[in-house]
This record gives C-alpha cells, structure tokens and sequence, in this order.
C-alpha cells in the first residue's frame, strides 16, 4: 500500500495527456485559454513547433470543409498501415495535443472519442493502439495502467476559497446548466454506453490478460443525472462500477479508485465510503487509489485537503490495510495553494500526510521508520 511501491502505476492511454505541457509552464493549468494559446504558439519545444507548422496550413485548426484534422498513428515508410510502436503513440500524442493546445481545443474533445462514441472502424483502431500500449508496458516492465471512458470530461463549477487562501476545484448541481446541448455524441443511452463499454473491454482484456498488466479505469467524474448533456454516466455510482468490474472478469481488470470521485457519488460520504472500499477490494478490483477528499456530498462538493474534508483519513486508510490493499496511494487534484508552485507545494503536502498515515498504522516498507544511529 505504499506510495513508493516498487511496481508504479503508469498512466498510459489518458495518462498521455500529462506530455501535453511540454515546454509549457507548469502553471498552464491555470492559465485562461488566451494565455494558454499564446504561449503555445512561442514555445520552442519540439511538439510546439511540429503543431505551429501543421497551423501554418490550417489557420482555422481545421481542414477545407471544416473537417477536423486527424492525427494517425501505425503508417510506415512504405504507407501501408502497421500496429503502431509507443513511441509513434507517444510521438503523434505530443503533436496532437500540442496542436490542440494551439487552436484552444478541450482536452476531452479529441481522447481517442471514437471508443466511447462507438464508431467503428475509427474505434477499432483506437483500441489497437491500446492494446499495443499495453504490450509495450508489459515488455518495460510497467505493471498497470490506467484509462477512462468519458464521453463528458470532468465537470466543475466556479472555483471557491478554503484554507489560507487556497482556491478549491468545486460542483454544484444548482449553478450549472442543467439544460446544456450535448455535444457531437447526441443522446447517449445506459444500453448504448454499456455496449462500447463492452465492446472495449472484449478486446482489450484479454490483451492484459496475456501480456499480465492491470489496466485500472478510472470512475466518471462526477456524477451527474441522468440525461445532462444528453448522456447517461454508467460509471459514475457505485452500482455502476460494480457492474463494470463483473464485465469480463479477470484479475487484471479493475478500477483506479479516484477515492474523491467515489464520495463525489454519495449521500453521506463519511458514513457510505468504508463499505464502498470493502466491496471493491475485498474483490481485489482496486488498483491504485487516488486518495483525495471532499468536503459535502453528491452534486454538491469542494475538493479539499486530505486532513479537513468529509473523510476522515485517518480511519479510512485502515479500511484499506484491512482489505489487504497492497498498490498505491497517491494524490489526485488538490487545493491551489498561493505561491510560485502551487500545485508542486500541494502535493508535497499531501505526500507528507500520506507518509505520516502508513507510519501510523505501522505499514511496513523497505527502509525502516525508524533507523538508530548514523
């Protein structure tokens, strides 16, 4: 259950979307879409400037007719299609998102949208670039992975002020716009979404199977009722999630349990949460957790630090050593604390109490909590 556990969670397929700062500040997540674009377009970094030439013959980020520009991977010197290595994954990832960044796209427009919009052949393809990413992880020697299957990306409402100034990523239900369109998915049924769920998980399961990597899907985030913006969030409550991690069982199919998502989904999150853990991991479907906080409830939440939210942190993390949880925990979004780092001086918080949390119930790591002498 150690943070610093020898096998780590790598972040592929989503995770991907973490090259998309390259030569970028790490304040671009707070930047406005404005100052986002600008510095796109001087950064020096490679994928920046593969994406600034592809801008230079597309000024509108879009080709004649208004189709969108389409990035492929798996086409070799000859031009006959292949299975695509990582690194042209990574590679063509790096431009894609850079150009994104340039033409002010939302991230969740363009991740890999034909698996979850159920168009084939387009999905077909996806799912083999995330069958070969799961080989390459296998063949480095990366234990899991995780992934999502949004159609909505993470909805929030405006930011609000917590403790010592910091602003918290927030949602209520009663500020947004209940009546937004959907977007080019239409309407999405639960049967829709269960069948290219099912569809997904058919042919990239038993890839995991045979190449022996835990592939980790993380829960929607948040839950929302059904129809907003069209759409039915399968996976975002918990009957939901059970029924995803019977699909196709196997033992390397699972959740990355976003902890904070989860209460994102519940009436009283202090009371509901420990039976939640229970049932998934006595399953041993979790596998890495994002162990975050909330302060409130369902569809009316703050995220907050791991010490003052509606979790008691300190009781939750035996649930997980009762289970016998033996992967990650990790921090997931935090507070913005003020300062020149403030997302870097927030996860250092919440490392440090995650540490301080596994000495105090005396988890077991290699080096020792307490070491005499020099």
């Amino acid at each position: 259950m150690s943070p610093f556990s020898k096998n780590p969670c790598s972040h592929a397929v989503s995770g991907l979307r973490t090259c998309n700062a390259a030569g970028l500040p790490q304040q671009a997540q707070m930047m406005s879409m404005q100052d986002l674009i600008e510095a796109a377009r001087v950064s020096k970094a490679w994928p920046f400037q593969e994406a600034q030439r592809l801008l230079k013959r597309y000024p509108d980020g879009t080709k004649p007719g208004g189709e969108p520009v389409l990035f492929e991977t798996g086409y070799g010197p000859s031009g006959l299609p292949h299975i695509g290595t990582f690194q042209e994954v990574l590679r063509t990832t790096l431009v894609r998102r850079a150009f994104e960044a340039l033409i002010g796209a939302k991230p969740e427009d363009n991740l890999s949208p034909n698996i979850t919009l159920g168009i084939s052949p387009d999905r077909d393809r996806e799912i083999e670039i995330c069958q070969n990413i799961i080989r390459a992880c296998a063949e480095s020697g990366i234990p899991a992975v995780k992934y999502r299957l949004f159609i909505i990306g993470i909805t929030r409402t405006a930011p609000r002020p917590g403790r010592g100034g910091a602003m918290r990523s927030s949602f209520q239900w009663d500020e947004i716009d209940q009546g937004e369109r959907p977007g080019i998915w239409g309407n999405v049924s639960a049967d829709e979404y269960w069948e290219r769920i099912d569809y997904f998980l058919e042919r990239v399961v038993p890839v995991a199977e045979e190449s022996k990597v835990r592939i980790a899907c993380h829960p929607h985030d948040p839950y929302t009722p059904d129809g907003f913006m069209g759409v039915k969030r399968v996976m975002g409550t918990v009957d939901g999630l059970k029924k995803f991690v019977q699909m196709h069982e196997s033992p390397y199919h699972g959740l990355n349990f976003c902890q904070g998502t989860v209460t994102e989904m519940l009436d009283d999150p202090g009371e509901e949460i420990a039976d939640v853990i229970r049932w998934f991991g006595s399953r041993e479907k979790i596998f890495n957790v994002h162990f975050r906080n909330i302060r409130g409830h369902k569809l009316d939440f703050m995220e907050s630090f791991p010490d003052e939210g509606s979790i008691d942190f300190s009781e939750i993390i035996k649930v997980y050593q009762e289970v016998g949880y033996k992967y990650m925990l990790m921090p997931d979004h935090v507070p913005w604390i003020s300062g020149e780092d403030r997302m870097g001086t927030a996860f250092a918080f919440c490392y440090g109490y995650i540490t301080a949390l596994l000495q105090s119930i005396g988890e077991p790591r290699r080096q020792a909590w307490v070491t005499k002498g020099p």
